[in-house]
Formats: C-alpha cells, structure tokens, sequence
C-alpha cells in the first residue's frame, strides 16, 4: 500500500477513536443538557444542515486548489469544534460546537477524489471501504472508552480528550503528498456531464437509502436509556460492536462490486431495525448493532459508485453534490425520528423497517453499472477494467 494512504489509515482510525468518545452520546448529553426529543431531533437536523452546506463547496475547490489543502482544513475544524464543544458551559454554546464540527464533514469530498487517484491498483469501492475501516477500527475503543468516562467523570470530559486525539490526528494527515490539480478534457465535456439526468436520478437513489437507514438509529441512545434501562458503558459497548460491523463489513462487501454491497449494507440494517423493534436483551441487541454496521459500509459504498458517472477531473464537484444528497437526508431524518420517538419510541424502527425494503428495490434498478460514464463519453470503448485512458485500473 502506498505511504500516502497508509498515512491516511492512521489519520483515520486516530480521528475515528476522537469521535467514537462522544459521538454516539450525543443525544443523550443533548438531553443533559436540557433538550427534549423533538429539540434533539431538531438539534441533530441541524447538525446535518451543517453537514450539507460545505460539501459542493468543498468538492469545487478540490477539483480546483487541490484535495490536501482542504482536508487539512477539515482535521483543524474538527479540533476547534471539539474544543469548544469541551468547554461549552451551556446547550447554546454546545449546539454552535457541534454545528461547526458537522461542517467537517466537507472533507470527504475531497478525501474520497484523493482516494480515488492514489488507489493504484485497487478499485474505488476498495479503497474508500478500506479507509472506512480504519476509521471504524478506531471507532471500535472510542465508545468503550467513551462510556467509561462518561459513568466516571460525566460526558463531557470526553470531549477534552477528543480535542487531542484530533489534535494528534491533524499531525499525522498533514505529512500525505499533494496531488496534482487535473483538467478536464474536451472529450469529458463540462458540468453538463455531471448533472446529467442519469447522475440526478442516482442522487434520488442516494436519498432515500441514506434516510432510511439512518432514521432508525437517530435516537437509539435515548431508546436504549429510556425505554431499556442501559447505561452509558452499555450502549458504548452496543456502538463499538456497530463499529466492529463497519470493519468487518467494509472488509468483506468491499471485495464485492459495488452494488452488490451497497444493497447487502442496506440489507444488513433491516436486521438492525427488525432485531431493536421486535427484540430485547443484551445478546440480540449485540446482533443487531453488529448489523447496524451496514450502514456506513452501505453509504461508502453507495458513494463509491458515483465515480461511474463522471469525468476524473469532476470528481470533487460530483462526490461533493452527492455527499451533500446524503447530508440532506441526515437534516431530515432526525426530525422524523424525533417526532416518531414522541409518539411511540417503537415507530422508528417500524417505519424504518418499511422504507428499507422500498430503498433497495429502488436502489437495485437505478444504480449506475460498472464503466457507465466511460461507455457514454466515448461512444462505447471502455478497456476492461471501465477505466478512462491512462487511469489506473482497478
């Protein structure tokens, strides 16, 4: 494997140990801090708005200023944000923390266009799966220890302790290379070739897979305290198991053509969402968060297949719109959750349950084939890999 991407390994898995402290206590701390479920899901709507304004932005200036200067941007935000959420003495102040951090989320734009061009042989899926595995891996300690501080020392200690991770993390990802900026050729056309009705199309397909699988699991945390009786230690554990499913998910779908896994991922969450809406007790629970895992595995990979949709040199711009698809799924969704949750705390999962099976059927009939921009862009040539001339295969 190539240094730059080793480097970005150990980025990952540092930044994914940093979040998996806080993350997935999210709501509960929310509700510490004085906000009811339908401000939480309010809040974390929010939170998503954050996340979706930044990624065409971002993705545009990748394709133009470079990919390293924006993903060294993201790692310092992520810093600053998990500073202040620290220090923050009330919910006001934390919300402004928490929205700046979701602004972060920009860099995966960039991050999956510099992926894509650094992968050498393996192939997009590959790559950004295996990355996402690292991140996971990381993501596997952070709510065990996560859960323990938060029973020992109160949730927001664990916010310190992620400003140095991040801190630590920043050091890292600024030692990859830089790439160079690629111009698009005339055969690739312009932004015409992006926004094309086939790629818009896809965006609907990324939509609805990504609001249906993560509105089920918005407000597990307060289900699992609430309505289970669970402790902080306890749904960390639950999330690390999630974030053991991601690893060995990824691993395992990431070998697979991309469709393939992007519809086992979704598939994986229906367990996730039948187990937490039929069954109880630690052992299923451990099952499902297993699954739970699908879901990132089911986004890297739903993601990875826009790059059959687009010229080379639009990749930061194509995976930014995409990233931004996504994102608005994740505004809407908590607001859904929070609004079920209010009514009947089951709905989540029942409903969720439902949109699932109608997400895959859509996404088995829309998603893009292996080579599809390169069989359009040049009237049917393609060498046997789908890669455009003088890109790497795989």
């Amino acid at each position: 494997m190539k240094r730059d991407l080793i480097l970005i390994g150990i980025a990952m898995f540092a930044w994914g140990f940093g979040e998996g402290l806080f993350i997935y206590f999210q709501p509960i701390y929310l509700e510490q801090l004085g906000a009811d479920p339908i401000m939480i899901g309010t809040i974390l709507g929010g939170f998503g708005l954050a996340m979706t304004i930044s990624h065409i932005p971002a993705g545009y200036l990748a394709d133009r200023i470079g990919r390293k200067p924006l993903m060294i941007a993201a790692w310092t935000t992520g810093t600053i944000a998990a500073t202040i959420m620290a220090l923050a003495p009330s919910l006001s102040v934390f919300v402004v923390g928490l929205f700046i951090y979701g602004t972060t989320l920009f860099v995966m734009s960039p991050l999956q266009s510099y992926l894509t061009a650094a992968r050498g042989t393996l192939s997009v899926g590959r790559v950004i799966t295996l990355m996402s595995a690292g991140f996971n891996l990381g993501a596997v300690i952070g709510p065990l220890l996560g859960g323990w501080i938060g029973d020992q020392y109160g949730l927001r200690q664990a916010y310190f302790v992620a400003a140095v991770i991040f801190f630590l993390s920043l050091i890292v990802i600024s030692f990859i290379r830089p790439q160079p900026v690629e111009q698009i050729t005339s055969l690739e056309g312009g932004n015409r070739r992006i926004f094309s009705p086939r790629y818009l199309v896809y965006m609907g397909v990324i939509f609805l897979s990504v609001f249906a699988m993560y509105l089920p699991q918005v407000l597990t945390p307060n289900y699992l305290s609430n309505q289970g009786g669970y402790d902080l230690s306890q749904i960390g554990i639950l999330f690390s198991v999630s974030s053991i499913g991601v690893v060995v998910l990824n691993l395992a779908l990431g070998s697979m053509p991309a469709l393939t896994g992007f519809l086992l991922g979704q598939a994986a969450v229906i367990v996730f969402t039948l187990i937490l809406w039929w069954a109880s007790g630690l052992g299923w629970y451990l099952i499902g968060f297993f699954m739970l895992g699908g879901y990132k595995t089911a986004r890297n990979l739903g993601m990875a297949q826009v790059r059959e949709l687009v010229p080379s040199a639009k990749m930061g711009l194509a995976y930014g719109f995409a990233e931004t698809v996504g994102a608005s799924a994740v505004i809407l969704a908590p607001i859904a959750a929070g609004f079920l949750y209010s009514q009947n705390p089951v709905s989540m999962y029942a409903v969720g349950f439902g949109l699932l099976i109608i997400s895959i059927f859509v996404s088995a009939q829309f998603s893009p084939k292996p080579g599809e921009y390169e069989m359009s862009a040049i009237g049917g040539t393609l060498n046997p890999q789908g890669n455009l001339p003088g890109e790497p295969k795989g």
